[in-house]
């Protein structure tokens, strides 16, 4: 897989939280012009930060398209609003937290912004793309664009297909994966699609096994690192990804697909205390 296809020229991202901004950089840091939509004036800022380090960084590595010493504010500028995206954006991709109804919302007033040739894409990592493409008017055009944290060094992006999704908007979303050279994997909607409900199902049983003592959560990532060749044990991942994040899956996936996916009660009681991961600086490890 290369990165010669070209990448969207105008790409609006939808929350400029760590997901999102690191959509952003990637984007940026292909070639396209990016607006990021924040409405929160310190969220706007911190995630401005975090594309401008980026950016910067990518160029140390000369990882960046264009001339090195493009400015960030060529690349990217932050938006209050979904109503100040330009008409002509080529590639939408909300980046919110897992809110269903605000994602459908979210969604919906960016289609009646952007040209109808537009593609529009969601960020979850379990929700059904199928019920956020039925609040689209043109849900053909429509698709989920799962990616991985941290977003620029990343290599996947998983393509989730709702029924409705055309040929067209596929071919679109893997040509657009290739640009930023990421490897694409298209799936179908189902719960929690491949790889988080694969992912989350060693993370859970990971959990359970901390919580009855079997081992401690160096030992059962080093096993997981070592054994299985994983880059990172289940436990330092979930630290990485949020426990309040996997929680909220944990409950989508319980619900869906049954009693495999229940949250064990060491997970509800770390959420409870706050000790969400690498974000509070405590989790299943302590963080600097």
């Amino acid at each position: 897989m290369t990165s010669a296809a070209a990448p969207p020229p105008v790409v609006g991202v939808i929350g400029g939280g760590r997901m999102g901004a690191g959509i952003a950089q990637s984007f940026a840091a292909a070639g396209s012009r990016v607006v990021v939509v924040e409405r929160d004036e310190s969220a706007a800022a911190a995630a401005m930060e975090r594309v401008t380090r980026g950016l910067r960084q990518a160029a140390e590595r000369g990882t960046l398209a264009g001339p090195p010493d493009l400015g960030v504010p060529d690349r990217v500028i932050v938006a209050a609003s979904i109503a100040e995206l330009p008409h002509g954006t080529d590639l939408v991709v909300e980046a919110v937290f897992e809110d269903a109804a605000l994602k459908a919302e979210l969604l919906a007033a960016a289609e009646d912004v952007v040209h109808d040739g537009c593609v529009l894409a969601s960020n979850t990592s379990a929700l059904s793309v199928t019920e956020l493409a039925a609040v689209l008017r043109r849900p053909g055009r429509f698709l989920g664009m799962h990616f991985f944290n941290p977003v620029p060094v990343s290599a996947l992006v998983e393509l989730v297909l709702a029924p409705g999704t055309t040929e067209a908007t596929r071919a679109t979303a893997v040509r657009w994966t290739h640009a930023l050279g990421k490897q694409d994997v298209v799936v179908k909607d189902s719960p929690g699609f491949a790889s988080s409900r694969l992912g989350l199902a060693l993370g859970l049983e990971a959990i359970r096994m901390v919580e009855e003592g079997v081992a401690d959560p160096e030992a059962v990532d080093t096993a997981m690192r070592l054994g299985y060749r994983h880059p990172m044990g289940p436990l330092r991942l979930t630290d990485m990804v949020g426990l309040d994040v996997r929680l909220a899956i944990a409950e989508h996936l319980h619900t869906m697909l049954g009693e495999r996916f229940a949250p064990p009660r060491l997970l509800r009681e770390k959420v409870a205390r706050g000790e969400l991961g690498r974000k509070t600086g405590q989790g299943f490890y302590r963080w600097q």
